[in-house]
């Protein structure tokens, strides 16, 4: 155990790549590393009183929050073993999260509507059904507009920046490579070698978060390697300008890297003030 007060420490803020639904039945090493994950959050400043998820697969025109008072797993996909479709993740909802952020939200001047309406897709409940599989922490989801441009989404995680020092964990989920079209004809093996264009791109991510050279990152179309093979469309990538918005743009810090199929990237980011303590419970100090 880490010897420090966790009382007002700030959650960092995080971006998970979820991978394919399939991780909900073999997680593999991105897996393992969300079940180290949630205790070490636990650990390192006390349990989130609620966690606001920004997921690549929860898009709409304007940010809507989905105030719910409860939760289901959403089995947005198809195509995949019977099994997938018979595990549940019911977490509570966060109503009254709703109003604080939609205030927070309105205040900055970022237009967004409130609905009490539930449902978790899978980029949300298939990481947090290994980091907290009690599902008993409060979920917000926030809907998102993937038109925006990423400085629009970063300024919109900056909004949420505050919530970090009341115990709302912001974790934006998507991939930090998505190229579906790579599963042609079959997906593959998992543990395939990564490719070369795979490897280029997180490495520049890597890079450039560590140095939060955010004008390099918001033109990341056109500086990173690979860019449009990575990310065909780019919704996958996008819940990372948000995540690190709400880390108040420090730099990022890389907690796991790993990759599935040789080109589906599993990296999980970091952002804000708590990263190093967060990084420390997790053994990367």
């Amino acid at each position: 155990m880490i010897d420090m007060d966790t009382s007002t420490a700030p959650l960092p803020s995080l971006y998970i790549s979820h991978g394919s639904p399939m991780t909900a039945l073999d997680a593999g090493e991105a897996g393992a590393f969300w079940r180290r994950l949630g205790p070490a959050i636990t650990e390192a400043f006390g349990r989130p009183k609620a966690i606001l998820a920004v997921s690549a697969h929860s898009l709409t025109r304007e940010p809507v929050l989905l105030a719910a008072p409860r939760h289901e797993a959403v089995y947005d996909f198809s195509g995949f073993p019977d099994e997938l479709y018979q595990l549940r993740y019911d977490a509570p909802g966060a109503p009254a999260l709703a109003e604080r952020v939609a205030a927070v939200l309105k205040a900055a001047g970022i237009p967004v509507h409130v609905q009490a309406e539930g449902g978790m897709d899978h980029g949300i409940w298939t990481p947090l059904r290994s980091m907290f599989p009690d599902a008993d922490i409060p979920v917000l989801p926030l809907a998102w507009p993937p038109m925006w441009p990423a400085e629009r989404l970063f300024a919109l995680g900056q909004a949420l920046a505050p919530l970090a020092a009341e115990g709302v964990l912001v974790m934006g989920s998507g991939a930090i490579t998505h190229n579906l079209r790579l599963f042609a004809g079959g997906r593959g093996a998992v543990d395939a070698p990564e490719y070369p264009e795979s490897a280029a791109f997180r490495g520049w991510v890597n890079e450039h978060a560590a140095a939060a050279d955010w004008p390099a990152l918001f033109d990341y179309r056109a500086q990173a390697p690979h860019a449009a093979h990575m990310h065909p469309t780019d919704e996958h990538w996008r819940p990372f300008y948000v995540a690190a918005g709400a880390g108040g743009g420090t730099p990022g810090q890389r907690l796991h890297d790993s990759v599935t199929y040789g080109h589906l990237g599993m990296d999980t980011y970091a952002f804000g003030p708590g990263t190093d303590r967060l990084a420390t419970a997790l053994g990367k100090h």
